[in-house]
Parts: C-alpha cells; structure tokens; sequence
C-alpha cells in the first residue's frame, strides 16, 4: 500500500479534488488514515448487508472505489448474489476490477462507469451501499438520487450510508472538527496537507447534518431508519424499505 503524499508539497498550488491517478494510487492508505475506525465500518457494512441480501439478487456499490467494500461483504453472501459496482472515476474502476479479480474470482460483479448526479438505475438490487459517497453528490441532486433508490429497491430492501456529517450545533461541530485533525495528526498527517486537503474539499465533499441524512430517507418513504455508527463527525446509517 503506497502511502498518502498527495497534499504534502507546501507549494502545492490546491485544485478541486477529485479521484484522479495520482489519489487512487494512495487511496487505501488515505482512506484508513483518514476516517476512523474505516476497516470496522466496513465489517459492520458487511454484517448488515448481509442481513438484508436475498440470494439472486444484486448487492450494489455506489461509489465503490477500489473494492474494499465488496471484498469485506464477500465471505458472508450467498453465492447466488452478485455485486454491481459503480464509480465515476475509469482510475478507481481499473483498480477496483484488478484488486476484486485477485481475491474474489469466484464472484460475479459488474463494474459501471457513472455519474450519481444523473441518479441510478438498479436491477434486482436487495441493497444499497453509499459509502463515503453520498457527500460527494451535489446537495440539489441528493434527494433525487435517494427517492430513485427507494423506488427500484424491493419491499425490505436496504440502504447502507457511511457519510461524514456536520455537528447539529456549531459548537459541537467545531469541537468535533478539532478531534477529528488531531486523529489525523496522529496518522502522520501534517499540518500542511490536513490544511491543503480541507480546501481542496471545501467544494466537492459537502456534508450533512445527520438529521438532514435521516430525514432526506423518511420524505423518499424509508420506514425504519437507524444509526448504526457514530463518531464526531462521521456516522453509519441504515435506511429500510
């Protein structure tokens, strides 16, 4: 795993970021140093989907990202379910498909180059994973991209969101926005790049209240919804039909 250098250069002239190559050749170790408890989560997402995966269905992936998501939710599936994996970013798909060919052959899965903005089409899905990926969807197109869900999904069908949220009020938010740098920190993350970061994702990852998440699931017409994680300012969430 190559490590995470990308906003380590003081000179760095900061752009909008985005999952080109040079971020998706770090992705795994940027991700693991950069949410916490990231490898739970995704035992915990694996749990869950498999609570509510019907054999010969489809499990989907939205923002699926190198795979790491699927591979943890492999061992427990049937093997009459498959995965359908779905990324914006061609880099993020490529290495998604060779990391899933080596450890998970035997599954079937269906890898889709698309924008969540222009919402989704599912096909026999049992459940939904948005993992780091909602924020990512621009705020105007949220609601739309959660009722398009709701209506392919079955009765009991199941929606999965890891997200990183904004404190219901700003004092919390501001004390949980100091813990989390420190977390950083703590991960060998400098000053210089927790700074260069934030503004590269000032205006790409817009986050939440968790409130705002819930309630975003209840008006599409989730009957059940629930946290299942929480952590300053990132939460687990799960959503039923």
């Amino acid at each position: 795993m190559s490590k995470d250098k990308v906003f380590s250069d003081p000179n760095l002239k900061v752009s909008d970021f985005e999952f080109n190559e040079s971020v998706v050749k770090v992705f795994d170790d940027m991700v693991t140093r950069s949410v916490p408890f990231y490898l739970e989560m995704q035992r915990m997402i694996a749990d869950l989907t498999a609570d509510f995966a019907v054999k010969g269905s489809n499990v989907y992936d939205l923002g699926c990202s190198t795979g790491t998501t699927m591979m943890a939710i492999h061992p427990k599936l049937d093997p009459s379910v498959s995965f359908v994996g779905v990324d914006e970013s061609v880099e993020m798909l490529k290495t998604c498909r060779a990391n899933l060919d080596k450890t998970i052959p035997g599954r079937k899965v269906v890898l889709v180059d698309a924008d969540l903005n222009k919402g989704i089409e599912l096909e026999n899905a049992s459940v939904v994973i948005l993992c780091l990926t909602l924020q990512f969807v621009r705020p105007l197109r949220r609601s739309k991209l959660i009722r398009d869900i709701y209506d392919q999904l079955p009765e009991n069908g199941a929606v999965i969101i890891l997200e990183k949220v904004l404190g219901e009020d700003s004092m919390f938010n501001r004390l949980f926005i100091k813990h989390y740098y420190e977390f950083k920190k703590r991960n060998d993350y400098s000053e210089t790049e927790i700074s260069k970061k934030r503004e590269a994702l000032e205006n790409v990852l817009i986050p939440y209240r968790l409130k705002e998440n819930e309630e975003l699931f209840a008006e599409a017409g989730f009957r059940f919804i629930d946290v299942f994680f929480k952590w300053y300012n990132f939460s687990g969430m799960i959503a039923v039909k």
